[in-house]
């Protein structure tokens, strides 16, 4: 798994395997999952980061940790 934060678009993609994206989803507002021709998710975006937690860095950590 490998977690990318990006402070200017405040977006945050936790990467889970690698892959060709083939469809993506948007599973509620500002979450996207990204899939491969195969339906297994290799991917999930979030955007509006800063808006759901107050220290995205932290949030990243905490999911590796996880």
């Amino acid at each position: 798994m490998k977690i990318e934060y990006d402070q200017q678009a405040d977006a945050m993609y936790i990467r889970l395997r690698t892959g060709i994206v083939a469809e993506s989803d948007e599973v509620r507002p500002g979450v996207v999952f990204d899939f491969d021709a195969a339906g297994r998710v290799l991917g999930i975006e979030m955007l509006d980061v800063s808006e759901r937690t107050d220290n995205p860095r932290e949030l990243a950590m905490e999911l590796v940790g996880a």
